[in-house]
C-alpha cells in the first residue's frame, strides 16, 4: 500500500497545524488550525466573516490546496484537541471535504461552537465523538485509534492510523504527565504496545515545541503546587488580586478557583473564551465547579461584574480573566489600559499562570500588557506554570517506546527543530533517510 504524508501547515511555525496522511486510496486529515498571531497583529479583525483564501494569503490558516495533488478520498478530519491552533480553521476548510470530523467529546463541543460562530461558510460535516481508547475503520484496510495523552487542555489524544505497512502516529500535542489534575495519565503502555505489534510504527510525527529544552516537562500537579504556594502567600493581602491563564486550561482554572475560595475570595471567570471553555467543560460534566461560580463573557456583563467587585470590595473577590498573552481586546489588557470599571491600585497583585507563547507578536503584546499593569501599580507574579509540551527526555522516551521507522518533526520553525534533529540523530536517525525535516506544502512518500 502506498503511504504518503502531506505536511500542510505547522511545519514552519507554531500554529495552523494540518497534516494529511494517504494510505492507498484513503486520506485522513489531522488538525485544521489557526495561527492566531497572524490575526491578532491586525486591530479588530473578525475572521468569522472572512474568506478562506484571504486567510490563507495572510498565513493565518493552512493552504490545503496541496491536497488536490493526493490521489485519494478524505475519510476523516481528526483534530487532536481543542486549541485554536488545531481546530481554528475547521469552519473555513472542512466543508471542502465529504468526511466526518472525529474527535473526543470536549474537542467536538468546541468544534461545534467554532462552526456555529462562522459567518462565511456553511459546514455540515458530521461531528462524530470518539473517546480515548476508541477505534474506527478507515476504508477497507486501515483503522483509526485514539490514544490518551496529557496536555494543557482536557480530552486530548494522539491519533494513530493503523495501515498494512505499519502505524502512523500523529504526536501533536502532549506532555508526559503521570499525575494530571483532571483526567487520566498519558497511556504510555499503549504507545509501547503499538511500537511492538504487527509491522510496528512506520512513521512518527512529533510536536517539537520544547525540543530545544533539556530535561522533562513537569506534571500539572507541579503547577498546582506553585499556584497554591503563590495564592496562599497572599491570604492576608487586603487589596485586589487578579489571575490570568489559558482559558482552555480547565485543570488550571479549577485550581485557581479552589485556591481563591481557600483564601476567602469569591472567584469569578471573566472574558468570552473563559466563559466558553469552562462553561462547555461544566456542561459536559468534565469538571465540577462551585454552584455560585460566576462566568461572564459578554462585554456588558463583564463590566457589571467588575462594578459589583468594586462596590462590594476587591478584597472579597478574585477575578480570573483572559489576556495572559497580552491580547489587545482581552480583559487583562483592557484593565491595564484603564478601560474597565475595575481600578488597579498600588500593590495589587496580578498572577500570570501562563508563559508567553514563543512568537514575536505574543512576546511584544505581553511586554506591553505587563508595562501597562505596572504603570498602574500592579505587582506581577510571572510564570506560575508548566508547559503542555514534551522536553528532550520526553521525546527520548517516546522514540524508545514507538521505535518508528521514520520521524517527521512538526509544530516549530527550523530553529525549533534543531534540538529534535540532534536528539533523533543520536538515536540513529539520519536526515534525508528516515528523519524528514520539511516545510509547509510538501509531500513525503514513505511507501511507493
Amino acid at each position: 500500500m502506498e503511504i504518503e504524508i502531506a505536511t500542510v501547515g505547522g511545519y514552519e511555525e507554531v500554529g495552523r497545524q494540518m497534516t494529511a496522511v494517504r494510505a492507498g486510496d484513503d486520506i485522513v486529515i489531522f488538525d485544521m488550525g489557526l495561527n492566531l498571531s497572524k490575526v491578532l497583529i491586525h486591530d479588530n479583525l473578525r475572521t468569522e466573516g472572512m474568506h478562506s483564501l484571504d486567510l490563507i494569503d495572510m498565513g493565518a490558516i493552512p493552504d490545503d490546496r496541496i491536497l488536490s495533488d493526493l490521489d485519494g478520498t478524505v475519510q476523516a478530519i481528526v483534530p487532536t484537541h481543542g486549541h485554536l491552533d488545531h481546530i481554528g480553521a475547521i469552519s473555513k476548510l472542512a466543508h471542502r471535504y465529504d468526511a466526518p470530523i472525529v474527535s473526543t467529546p470536549f474537542t467536538s463541543a468546541l468544534v461545534e461552537e467554532e462552526i456555529d460562530d462562522e459567518d462565511k461558510f456553511h459546514t455540515d460535516n458530521d461531528v462524530v465523538q470518539m473517546n480515548a481508547g476508541g477505534t474506527m475503520s478507515i476504508g477497507e484496510r486501515c483503522e483509526l485509534e485514539f490514544v490518551n495523552v496529557t496536555h494543557s487542555i482536557i480530552d486530548a489524544i494522539n491519533p494513530v492510523l493503523h495501515t498494512p505497512e505499519g502505524a502512523i502516529v500523529y504526536g501533536l500535542d502532549k506532555r508526559m504527565d503521570h499525575t494530571p489534575v483532571i483526567g487520566d495519565p498519558i497511556d504510555m503502555k499503549r504507545f509501547r504496545e503499538i511500537g511492538r505489534e504487527g509491522e510496528g510504527v512506520l512513521c512518527y510525527i512529533e510536536d517539537c515545541t520544547n525540543a530545544n529544552k533539556k530535561g522533562r516537562t513537569p506534571s500539572e500537579a507541579v503547577a498546582r503546587e506553585q499556584l497554591e504556594d503563590v495564592m496562599l502567600s497572599l491570604e492576608d493581602y487586603d487589596g485586589g488580586i487578579v489571575a490570568t491563564t489559558f482559558s482552555s486550561h480547565i485543570a488550571r482554572v479549577t485550581s485557581i478557583v479552589e485556591f481563591a475560595e481557600r483564601i476567602g475570595r469569591q472567584p469569578v471567570l471573566l472574558g468570552r473564551s473563559m466563559e466558553q471553555y469552562s462553561g462547555t467543560a461544566e456542561r459536559l460534566g468534565l469538571v465540577d465547579f462551585p454552584d455560585d461560580l460566576g462566568m461572564y463573557g459578554h462585554r456588558r456583563s463583564v463590566d457589571r461584574a467588575f462594578e459589583r467587585v468594586m462596590n462590594e470590595g476587591k478584597e472579597n473577590y478574585l477575578p480570573v480573566v483572559t489576556g495572559h498573552q497580552g491580547e489587545p481586546r482581552a480583559m487583562l489588557t483592557r484593565m491595564g489600559r484603564g478601560e474597565t470599571p475595575y481600578e488597579l491600585d498600588q500593590g495589587d497583585k496580578v498572577i500570570f499562570s501562563a508563559r508567553v507563547i514563543p512568537e514575536p507578536t505574543n512576546v511584544g503584546q505581553r511586554y506591553q500588557s505587563e508595562k501597562l499593569l505596572g504603570m498602574q501599580g500592579a505587582r506581577i507574579y510571572d510564570d506560575v506554570h508548566v508547559s503542555g509540551h514534551l522536553r528532550q527526555e520526553g521525546h527520548y522516551q517516546m522514540l524508545d517506546a514507538l521505535q518508528p521507522q521514520h520521524v517527521i518533526p512538526a509544530h516549530q520553525d527550523m530553529a525549533g527543530f534543531s534540538g529534535y534533529v540532534e536528539l533523533a540523530g543520536n538515536q540513529g536517525y539520519k536526515l534525508g533517510r528516515d528523519l524528514h525535516v520539511t516545510s509547509n506544502g510538501n509531500t513525503i512518500q514513505l511507501v511507493g
